[in-house]
């Protein structure tokens, strides 16, 4: 099901995070790759053109990257944004392609693959996998009409990846405002980064068998929305992967209507409408429904925020030949 407007043209804890950050640079390849954005850009450009899509689900790469910890570092506290989610199986550990919230619904490795190749042909093993799909984000977004912003650069790439991670950090479509709330403060990004985040979901589609409950089981949904999508999305029998727009007015377009949705009872997924239910998120929603400029500005914040949260630099990890194996 595909909703009906046409593309334009075209941290865990504070205190690491920081350090991290401090580590990275908006410039960190203008002397060793200058073209490097440039490239990157102008393939994700091209992905979207192709396919409006793809700009959803190069962006939800990134996020589902930043939020899994694969490896330990400094005592307990692990890192994201390392380019993990891309990694295959090998016979030392499972990746993270196949876990719940990733298995049959991340996509977008076959563009990730064909930017690499792009890179490496400017410069050679320079650029990591983890900052392609930072930049990658940026330029998806963009690219479907939605804010700049500041990434930086200079993360390493991770040489393992954890399935029992992206099992149980990436937050789920069924999760009540709490549990939203306190997963991502596990990765020291506020209640407000939360919801501007969420916003993302005004871009891309969902399968039915995640909002399947929602659409016959809850009250707190529209009766025409949950209508609409029970065409597409039978109790049972089947039907798991069909998919239908998070915003059916603009799937393809960054705006705010994904907010104006929710105060209207219309978000998809039950963690959607979470943000607005009598909960302590309503006003914020109700701000963002009415303030595209504000949505922007706070989601473009919390993007460089979520890229922030300590990622592998220096000598940790390795800059990847092929972003789906380790050298």
């Amino acid at each position: 099901m595909a909703c009906n407007h046409r593309p334009p043209c075209l941290l865990a804890f504070f205190f690491f995070a920081a350090i991290a950050s401090a580590q990275l640079s908006s410039t960190f390849y203008s002397t060793s790759c200058p073209l490097a954005i440039q490239t990157i850009r102008q393939a994700v450009r091209a992905a979207v053109a192709k396919e409006a899509r793809m700009g959803a689900s190069l962006l939800r790469l990134h996020f589902h990257d930043c939020f899994v910890n694969a490896t330990d570092v400094l005592d307990d506290h692990k890192q994201g944004c390392d380019g993990s989610v891309l990694l295959d199986d090998t016979p030392s550990f499972t990746g993270e392609k196949t876990a719940v919230p990733n298995n049959n619904s991340l996509r977008g490795f076959d563009v990730i693959d064909n930017i690499k190749s792009q890179v490496e042909a400017v410069c050679k093993q320079v650029v990591s996998c983890a900052d392609i799909l930072a930049v990658a984000a940026r330029e998806s977004v963009a690219a479907l009409g939605g804010p700049p912003w500041t990434v930086q650069l200079g993360r390493r790439d991770a040489t393992t990846a954890s399935l029992d991670a992206a099992n149980t950090e990436i937050p789920s479509p069924k999760s009540d405002l709490d549990d939203l709330i306190s997963a991502y403060s596990k990765k020291g990004l506020s209640t407000t980064d939360m919801v501007a985040l969420s916003g993302a979901h005004t871009i891309g589609q969902a399968r039915c068998i995640s909002f399947r409950d929602r659409i016959y089981n809850e009250t707190s949904i529209d009766s025409s929305l949950a209508t609409s999508r029970q065409s597409n999305c039978p109790s049972s029998g089947g039907g798991d992967d069909n998919l239908s727009p998070l915003d059916a007015v603009t799937c393809t377009l960054f705006d705010n209507f994904y907010f104006r949705n929710l105060v209207k009872k219309k978000g998809l997924l039950h963690s959607d409408q979470q943000l607005f239910g009598g909960g302590s998120t309503d006003s914020l929603v109700t701000t963002y429904s009415t303030n595209t400029a504000r949505f922007f500005s706070d989601f473009a914040a919390a993007m460089v925020k979520m890229g922030n949260i300590s990622p592998l630099t220096g000598t940790d990890g390795e800059v990847r030949l092929n972003c789906r194996k380790t050298n």
